[in-house]
């Protein structure tokens, strides 16, 4: 397939660039992949489109607050996005600047201040180029507190290049799920944004169960595809973790007839890494770099909670591969329509598979 197979024109007043006033009060469109059906629907619908034993799979990532701005020793203006902590003062990061930093050379990072609200040590901390490994530079912070310190005393939450934005003290809050618990990303898993804990707990009185996986989400998620025949494309890689207990909560749901329910691409693509090498679900801690395209048998998952995705983008053709292009493309033109708000603090989808489908 190709890239432009997954195009779409969307107006620029329909991307989001805040939250709605509640979590929940999001639009839902559900897709039925059997036959293109579409339904407009509310959020708060959610419970009536679920079942007792059915199983919602969240990713419990937290966001790093891992936007840093500081400058050169020459004077230099430098911006470092935190992809992943090494250790206790070391990090690999990107870094953007008028021309590429050497190693040995030093930065200093100066406290956020774009929001005078916003708590924090005003210390700047000094910084070191210690090496690079292919497009990420390794960091090294010269300071006795440790990089997730650091993080939360200077750094700002790092929103994505379509919001065009300062991040706020508002983001701190939204910008994060309600269960997010072990930190790691540098973008939330943005279909759970819309759970407020008001809603959980009326899902859980109703018998519906719930799972957490581990996917740290990269930087990468926002790399525009490059290549053209879609095959081609290499995917970055990211962190999981899926658990014993999540894994024993999959098997259970599918042994009482319940639905195995993917709150977002993150969840999908950490219950698909986990079914690679038997197409059993089994635990796994480590790299994934899998690449979901239309062509692709799932193993895991029986339905998808999702955002509305960029255009040409690997999560759109996760969402393809699941619900089928034709589906989905319409679908997202019948959103376009009817208004709905795209990306990261937009509307949402609940997606059920394309006609044809049978997980193991």
């Amino acid at each position: 397939m190709r890239r432009s197979d997954f195009y779409f024109d969307l107006p620029p007043s329909l991307i989001a660039q805040h939250p709605p006033p509640q979590r929940n009060q999001s639009r839902l469109l559900l897709l039925n992949g059997q036959d293109g059906h579409l339904e407009d629907r509310q959020f708060t619908d959610l419970p009536k489109m679920l079942k007792p034993g059915d199983l919602l799979v969240f990713n419990d990532t937290r966001v790093m607050k891992a936007r840093l701005l500081g400058h050169k020793h020459s004077g230099g203006k430098v911006e470092v996005l935190v992809e992943r902590i090494l250790d206790e003062h070391r990090v690999l990061a990107l870094v953007r600047a008028s021309k590429p930093p050497l190693a040995g050379s030093r930065l200093t990072i100066l406290p956020a201040h774009n929001d005078s609200r916003l708590p924090g040590n005003k210390r700047s901390v000094s910084v070191e180029i210690t090496g690079r490994q292919d497009n990420l530079f390794e960091l090294y912070f010269d300071d006795p507190r440790t990089v997730p310190d650091i993080l939360d005393d200077i750094g700002e939450v790092p929103l994505p290049p379509y919001i065009s934005r300062r991040a706020s003290i508002e983001d701190q809050d939204r910008y994060q799920t309600v269960y997010a618990r072990k930190t790691g990303a540098i973008a939330a898993p943005t279909a759970g944004l819309h759970f407020d804990q008001a809603l959980l707990d009326a899902l859980a009185s109703q018998g519906i169960e719930n799972a957490f996986i581990t996917l740290h989400v990269g930087a990468g998620t926002f790399e525009p595809m490059r290549v053209d025949n879609i095959e081609d494309h290499k995917m970055h890689s990211e962190h999981i973790t899926v658990s014993q207990c999540a894994c024993e909560q999959v098997r259970a749901a599918r042994a009482r007839g319940g639905r195995v329910i993917a709150v977002g691409t993150t969840s999908a693509r950490a219950l698909e890494s986990a079914t690679r090498i038997t197409g059993r679900i089994e635990p796994f801690s480590g790299e994934t770099d899998i690449f979901i395209y239309p062509g692709y048998r799932f193993n895991s998952m029986d339905a998808l909670i999702t955002n509305f995705h960029l255009p040409e983008s690997t999560l759109l053709m996760l969402v393809c591969a699941f619900a089928g292009n034709d589906n989905v493309m319409s679908a997202y033109q019948h959103a376009i329509g009817q208004h709905y708000r795209f990306f990261s603090y937009g509307d949402a989808m609940f997606v059920l598979p394309q006609s044809g489908y049978k997980s193991k």
